[in-house]
Parts: C-alpha cells; structure tokens; sequence
C-alpha cells in the first residue's frame, strides 16, 4: 500500500510539473504541430501534449529509442515501439525549430543597451561541428549567434558540414554589430553585413582576408604590425574587395605578452604537424599578434575594438555549456531526417531550461509563479546557454 501512495503520489507531481512547463511553451504550440506535420494522428499517441513528453525523455534525459518506449509506457502516456519513436521524431524537426525559437522571444533576455551602444545589438557568432561518435558518424554544423552583453541565443541554423562558417547565413538589422573568429574573414560575408547597414569586428589572418591602402595596394600586414610593442594598440586604414565594391574598414591589432605569444606558436606548429603542412615563417610570427578587421569609424578607439573582440570567447562558452549540460555533442541518429530533428529537439531543451531558469529566478513559498498575472522576471547570470 506505501509503495502504491508514494506511486500515485509522484505521478501527481510529474502531472504538476508538466502543467508548469506547458505554460512556458509558445502559444499554439499544439495546433503547430498539426501545421507542421509533427502530429497527424492519435492511434499510438493520443495528442500533441503527449507526444512532446514522450520525446522529451528521449531528449531531456537522454534515454534509448528502446528505452524511452518502455518509459512512455510505464509512466501511462503511450504504449509505443522504439521504430515508432523514431519515425515520430522524425516528423518534430520543423515543430522543435519553431518552438525553440518562440521560446527564445518570449522568455530570454534582450540585450540592454546604454547610451554608446543605444539601438545596436552586438551580436557574437561562431560555428561548431556536432558528430555522432565513430569514424563513420554522421556529422552537421550548427551556426550561432548569441547577444552581448545579455549573452541571449539570437540565431541558430543547423546545416551539414559542407556549408561553412559565413555572416551570409545570419539576418542583419541596420545597426548590428558582428564579432567573429578567423572563420568569418571572407569578403563576401562581410559585404552581406555592410548591405545590412551593419558592423563586423572580425579576427583575420595573413591570407583568407586580403586588405588594401588608400591607394588600392594590397597591405603587407605584419610590415604594419612589427612596429608594435607589447601592449600596444594599432589602427590603420585600410579597406576590402568584394568582387567590384570596395569596403572601408580598420586594421586594429595589439602584440601579445611573451608567454602568450610561445602559447600561441606552439599551437600554430601544433595544427601544422596535425594538417602535414610546412609552416611558413610569417604565419609563425604572425601568432604573436591579435589583428581584426573593423567597419567601425575612428570613434570606436582601437582600444575598445580589441576589448570587444575579447568578449568573443563568451560564445566559446555557450557551446561548452550546450554540449556538457544537454549533450548536444553526442548524436546518436545515421538518417539524416532524424539527426536534424534531434539537433532542434536538443536546442529546444535548452531554452526551455533557459526559460524555467528566468521563471525561477525568485524561490517563492509556493514553488511557482503566479500565472494568473503578466510575469516581470529578473533575469539572472548562470542559466545553461549563456556564458
């Protein structure tokens, strides 16, 4: 009888529980996934409601197709195979996608803007690889772009692994601000922000970003950079050549510290030994400096460009935080319809996380809050997608 009580006792909570986490969702969740083709039917699964539990044990808690079809049906929500599962899943991918990116409207944090930066979103963005563990696992990028200073998620696309890093994958408002790693140094990209009436504070090397002087003669960057001493901030005019369009722009650098500049040779002969390349001397000396190429006037001081440029590791952190928290590294689906699906699903957990964080930011006596009245949250530091 104990057994039985405490039974009925923790399906009251877990009913409770899914009731509170209905109520973050986007309104119309469940008549999108009929739009959306996720729900078709109710032979297996009864509802909408349903079939989101359901693959939320398979995404949430990490659970086997097998498994999360023995749970379904212990726990009364369905009685279904581990192939219906999967065929389920991948029928979700369009409604997850819509989901979590109602979810990030509705619950995170916009950016919040002083004085110098009124009406501009400054926008972080990078790329990374997601596999499925073994040689022959499948593979696919995701396309990021967080907010600075909020570190809301603002963007995510999920591509395969042969469309590479670009800012043309990224909507552009007048007034943005892109900062990216050497990944996004491309003449093409940056045009697309420029198009937008938007900035870029983009890390570039010696070759994938070929910048010129006043005078249309392609620039000899370290000439410009050997004349710096540790610390030092540089800033020169320079510009960039998208097929006939010319773009004006700044070359900002700064000279590393000894120890970080031996850190960072090392690495370069690293990834050289790794790639079977012959390392160039000028690569190598090229490590001990931080260069970027900026569209901002010379009212942003080089200074700020560099510090701006530093808070691009934020985003580092938000990928570390997807892939330990919600194991967003180990995909496990070879169709490609189903690894697709699984990656929404897996970003869609973590907003929702993101979104009972905001929602708990005061601990109250009653453990929820009063959905009877508009929320007014006080957003906090520390939640799972943001550094």
């Amino acid at each position: 009888m104990a057994e039985v009580a405490w039974q009925e006792g923790s399906d009251e909570r877990l009913d409770e529980d899914w009731e509170l986490v209905k109520r973050l969702l986007p309104e119309q969740w469940e008549q999108k996934a009929r739009e959306l083709g996720a729900f078709r039917r109710g032979r297996e699964i009864a509802d909408p409601s349903t079939l989101l539990r359901v693959m939320l044990i398979h995404l949430a808690q990490g659970c086997g197709l097998r498994e999360t079809a023995v749970r379904a049906q212990h726990g009364g929500l369905a009685s279904v195979s581990d192939v219906a599962i999967l065929k389920r899943l991948k029928g979700c991918g369009a409604w997850f996608e819509w989901m979590a990116g109602a979810l990030r409207k509705k619950w995170l944090p916009g950016f919040p803007s002083d004085a110098a930066w009124a009406g501009r979103r400054i926008r972080l963005v990078d790329g990374s690889m997601v596999s499925e563990p073994g040689e022959t696992g499948s593979q696919w990028r995701l396309h990021y772009s967080i907010g600075l200073p909020a570190l809301n998620c603002e963007e995510v696309i999920v591509t395969t692994p042969k469309e590479g890093e670009t800012l043309k994958r990224f909507d552009v408002r007048e007034g943005d601000l892109f900062i990216g790693d050497r990944g996004y140094a491309h003449p093409g990209g940056i045009a697309h922000v420029v198009t937008g009436k938007a900035d870029v504070i983009i890390r570039t090397n010696l070759v994938t970003l070929p910048l010129y002087d006043a005078q249309g003669i392609r620039l000899q960057v370290l000439s410009r950079l050997r004349g710096l001493s540790v610390g030092e901030y540089g800033d020169w005019k320079v510009a960039v050549k998208s097929g006939k369009h010319w773009i004006a722009g700044r070359l900002c650098a700064i000279k590393k510290g000894a120890a970080a500049a031996q850190k960072a040779r090392a690495r370069v002969m690293r990834e050289s030994q790794r790639n079977g390349t012959q390392l160039q001397p000028e690569t190598l000396e090229a490590a001990d400096y931080v260069f970027v190429f900026t569209t901002l006037t010379a009212e942003c001081p080089a200074g700020v460009v560099m510090e701006l440029y530093r808070a691009r590791w934020q985003i580092e952190l938000a990928f570390k935080r997807l892939k330990s928290l919600v194991q967003l590294g180990h995909l496990k689906k070879h169709d490609e319809m189903a690894a697709r699906a699984w990656l929404q699903g897996k970003l869609l957990v973590a907003f929702l996380v993101d979104a009972l964080l905001v929602t708990a930011e005061r601990i109250s006596p009653w453990g929820y809050a009063n959905w009877q009245s508009e929320p007014q949250p006080v957003f906090v530091a520390g939640d799972l997608i943001h550094a």
